[in-house]
């Protein structure tokens, strides 16, 4: 489809078939570029009629070495064990950090997004999904292009659709083991308490369950609530006359909230039904009964993160894929 209106960095790229960094390197006569390339993508912005944002070149040379970190809800313990991880190398760098709270929203992302560069961060973190459509995130694309063009660095910490280096959590294989846990256990009707459908983080992991149980016949009853303790809760409510025998929470607060909206139904865990989660949050070994989990390392992809930032500006976005651990608890156990 033909774009109309004010061309951007990304038009100029892919009109000179070459990347986002490069294109930027080339307009800020940055280094990294050939002095040709450099001389061809400037023809081809000349050519568009693209014109360089203004706010993005009178920041240049005046970025602080502050990092800002975006996230979903600092109170997550997902999100915290990333922001710790983040501090932690930020501090051995003699770099401050600036939290910023974001809902799952592509429109509050952005505006946190925007709110950071005008605090002049030199380098920005989001933590958190993408999102399955990438027009969601043609926007923020634009955004970290002028800000990357004024010499800032961008990475982010979940599957985007985004231009920018990025660690990537191993949750599609996580959904696989969890799928095979309870697929071996013997259950063939299992409830999904998912987070917002839009999200890859959750696509992800529901995809990975759906593999790794279609050939046993499984079926997945899959309900849609908020990413939170309280999404589990309705979850549950949800699914009490749909006769799984087992629940997953796309995330460990779902679970746990899972959990205890099953006790105050009287249903035992996991005699009548198990219950399973991902994270491997700090509480899930001690909540009762303990939580077989996907444990994701989130304190080290905080770290990657901060390790991707401080490299040298790549041609081609960078990618660290985690892996992961299946912990297996008190939460599941054999069908009756």
């Amino acid at each position: 489809m033909k774009r109309t209106g004010t061309p951007r960095l990304i038009d100029v790229a892919e009109a000179a078939g070459v990347s986002l960094a490069s294109a930027s390197r080339a307009m800020s006569g940055g280094s990294g570029i050939s002095p040709e390339v450099a001389a061809h993508v400037r023809q081809v912005a000349q050519k568009l009629g693209y014109e360089p944002n203004l706010h993005a070149r009178g920041l240049a040379g005046g970025l602080v070495p502050t990092i800002g970190l975006l996230v979903h809800e600092i109170g997550d313990p997902y999100f915290s064990e990333i922001a710790s991880g983040v501090i932690r190398s930020a501090t051995a760098e003699n770099r401050s950090v600036q939290i910023a709270q974001a809902d799952r929203t592509p429109e509050s992302e952005l505006a946190q997004v925007q709110a950071l560069l005008r605090q002049r961060v030199g380098s920005i973190i989001i933590a958190g999904s993408g999102y399955r459509d990438p027009h969601h995130e043609e926007r923020m694309t634009q955004a970290l292009a002028d800000f990357t063009l004024a010499g800032g660095r961008a990475a982010v910490i979940g599957r985007h659709h985004l231009p920018i280096d990025a660690v990537l959590p191993d949750n599609r294989r996580a959904g696989a083991s969890v799928g095979r846990h309870l697929a071996d256990l013997g259950h063939r009707r299992i409830g999904v308490v998912a987070g917002p459908l839009e999200l890859n983080t959750v696509s992800d992991r529901i995809a990975g369950l759906r593999e790794a149980t279609e050939a046993d016949g499984v079926e997945l009853v899959v309900v849609s609530k908020a990413f939170t303790r309280e999404g589990g809760i309705a979850g549950v409510r949800e699914l009490l006359d749909q006769e799984v025998t087992a629940i997953v929470g796309l995330n460990d607060a779902m679970a746990i909230g899972i959990l205890s909206e099953l006790r105050q139904h009287g249903i035992r865990v996991p005699d009548d039904m198990s219950v399973v989660g991902f994270d491997d949050i700090a509480v899930a070994a001690d909540v009762a009964p303990a939580l077989t989990t996907a444990r994701i390392p989130m304190f080290e992809m905080g770290q990657h993160a901060v390790s991707l930032i401080l490299r040298p500006a790549s041609d081609e976005p960078r990618t660290i894929t985690t892996a992961h651990e299946l912990i297996v608890r008190g939460s599941t156990a054999r069908p009756r």
